[in-house]
């Protein structure tokens, strides 16, 4: 069979010859000429899988090794009985060490305690979850929203968007994009939702750009109603909004869902899948070796410290976000080239912190983060 794939997907280049020929394209330039003999499309969301691309091809499988599924058009396949699959929550833990760093990031620099602040999560699924574990590790308080949940689950976990508006210190999005209907999320993210925020709060958003509504933020910014935004996602990617970007504390090139445990994770999730669609026996397959940090071990010398400070010292250690901040302010238009050429990032689980005079509750909250521990009682 004929294969094409993203050349941008990590870790799969020799895995899928065996089974056809393959060709790697740029996510952008895949098109319907280039896939005019492809039985089999392997992409990410920088490709829209739609009537315009697809039709009168052979294609009969895709799989997006994203958690996103909104660049391929689901009615269309369904229609023309194509298969398609994406890669729910393969990033999920990622997006929580982006959120963490970010956290801890702000606190820092707005000179506030974490403990002392309530965490609003809006959407509450794969990594909406992790989130709000991270907060609760963090020692915040947790406020979460998900009408589709709760319309399932019960009110008992769920807060009111409005409640989540008024009382929380700090929002986060988690939400799919969504168009149309009850639980529409396209520009949610309105000068309601933001007049309505709890003054001097901070908004964060990894899910998705359409979601907000870039006049209105840039406009209740300049009222001071917002303390500081961190955005991860926009509008128009890759040609981002410059005004924008000059008032967040932290813009990122959608990278958040980047460390290379996510991307492991998303590719060997479409591998899989396309082994089950196949029959092949590639069904458990996964990366053989995911690179190492160049500095695996970190030791913290926890005397005179608080717990948060050296919660943030591990956690910059192991993803310092103002670096990918900074990479953007200095070139923005290099949004793409950002994400394609992005360095290596692994999670916590990939590193140890030896505690050097450290008590069992920072042991205990930094092993629930993700993080192994050594630990000793003295230099």
């Amino acid at each position: 069979m004929n294969i094409v794939i993203d050349d941008k997907i990590p870790f799969i280049r020799g895995v899928l010859e065996p089974f056809g020929t393959v060709k790697y394209i740029p996510g952008k330039e895949i098109s319907r000429e280039r896939i005019k003999d492809a039985e089999v499309l392997l992409i990410r969301t920088r490709t829209e899988c739609n009537k315009k691309l697809l039709e009168n091809t052979p294609v009969k499988f895709i799989a997006s090794a994203t958690i996103g599924y909104d660049h391929i058009d689901t009615r269309y396949c369904r229609e023309n009985n194509i298969t398609w699959k994406n890669a729910p929550g393969c990033n999920a833990s990622s997006v929580k060490q982006y959120i963490a760093s970010a956290l801890l990031f702000l606190a820092s620099k707005f000179r506030f305690n974490l403990r002392d602040k309530t965490l609003g999560i809006v959407g509450v699924g794969n990594v909406g979850s992790k989130v709000s574990h991270l907060a609760v590790n963090l020692g915040m308080n947790i406020l979460l929203n998900d009408p589709p949940r709760e319309r399932t689950e019960g009110s008992g976990i769920f807060s009111t968007l409005d409640r989540i508006l008024e009382e929380s210190d700090i929002i986060s999005l988690h939400v799919p994009l969504n168009m149309k209907g009850i639980d529409r999320t396209f520009r949610m993210v309105d000068r309601s939702f933001l007049h309505t925020m709890k003054k001097g709060g901070f908004l964060i958003n990894t899910s998705r750009g359409q979601v907000v509504n870039n006049e209105a933020i840039k406009k209740e910014f300049a009222t001071g109603k917002l303390a500081g935004i961190v955005l991860d996602v926009w509008d128009n990617e890759p040609d981002i909004d410059r005004k924008l970007l000059d008032i967040t504390c932290l813009g990122t090139p959608h990278i958040a869902g980047y460390s290379a445990d996510g991307k492991a994770n998303g590719t060997s999730m479409i591998v899989q899948a396309f082994s089950r669609f196949y029959g092949l026996e590639l069904d458990d397959w996964y990366p053989p070796e995911i690179p190492s940090p160049s500095r695996p071990v970190l030791p913290i010398d926890c005397r005179n410290k608080s717990t948060e400070q050296i919660i943030r010292e591990a956690i910059l250690h192991s993803y310092a976000i103002h670096s990918d901040d900074n990479n953007l302010r200095k070139s923005p238009a290099e949004f793409e080239k950002l994400r394609g050429d992005y360095p290596l990032r692994r999670e916590f689980q990939a590193y140890t912190i030896e505690l050097l005079f450290s008590d069992d509750t920072i042991e205990k909250t930094l092993t629930n983060l993700g993080f192994n521990i050594k630990k000793t009682t003295n230099g």
